[in-house]
């Protein structure tokens, strides 16, 4: 969203923080190329001891791990995968890769190498250099943790500073106000709400309340953001 303004960073890292000198950031060649490719890139991004590699089927033990912590499945609001699912939910968006339209990530604590949780890239829009960042969902216990925070940034960086994106997006559940407030706490401004935009788990149909970030906004969001994660990380 944003070119001129700025020297790209590394691939795979954010500016100064955390990037690994001995790392270029460019995804390992077992990471097959996809439609994807030349905009949004399946790649492996790291910081403050989170990394976001693309999600495969290798995953899906600690994926349903991550679920279970807290049994997200509930949540009428969620997309997390119950009991049995994780596979088809993995396949799923493998798929939307090949297709072009979504870039899936595991989230991973670099500590332990457990999976904490997904998040992704969906609706690319290469022409108007657009993505929106969403599918996201983590272990009970690493909420109100620097984990949403980190993964934000390294997401946001990547999609303005190295993909040059001029408009990043967000949609979320009409009832599901803490992702909203999270959204807003991300600095992105509300669009507004499309009305009977799609079906819950539980069959209901949902109102979608929908948010965006433009490039100019960002250098100030990433300041607010590095700010607020070094109140929980020091």
């Amino acid at each position: 969203m944003r070119t001129g303004l700025h020297a790209p960073p590394l691939r795979g890292s954010l500016p100064s923080e955390g990037a690994d000198p001995a790392w270029d950031g460019t995804a390992p060649n077992h990471i097959a190329a996809s439609p994807l490719q030349g905009f949004v890139q399946p790649v492996i991004l790291s910081d403050h001891g989170i990394r976001l590699e693309p999600l495969a089927p290798s995953h899906e033990a600690g994926l349903s791990e991550a679920a279970a912590d807290g049994e997200l499945w509930n949540l009428r609001i969620t997309s997390v995968p119950a009991p049995g699912e994780t596979r088809a939910y993995i396949d799923t968006a493998l798929e939307m890769r090949e297709a072009g339209e979504r870039l899936a990530f595991a989230v991973i604590d670099e500590a332990s190498g457990k999976v904490l949780g997904s998040t992704s890239y969906h609706d690319i829009l290469p022409a108007v250099k657009r993505v929106e960042i969403g599918y996201t969902w983590y272990a009970k216990r690493t909420q109100r943790s620097h984990v949403n925070t980190t993964c934000k940034l390294l997401m946001m960086g990547h999609a303005f500073d190295t993909l040059g994106c001029r408009t990043v997006g967000w949609r979320t559940d009409n009832f599901n106000f803490a992702s909203q407030q999270a959204i807003e706490r991300l600095g992105a401004r509300k669009d507004g709400v499309i009305r009977g935009h799609a079906m819950r788990r539980d069959g209901t149909i949902r109102d979608t309340v929908i948010y965006s970030m433009i490039a100019g906004e960002w250098p100030e969001a990433k300041a607010q953001l590095r700010y607020r994660r070094s109140l929980h990380v020091g």
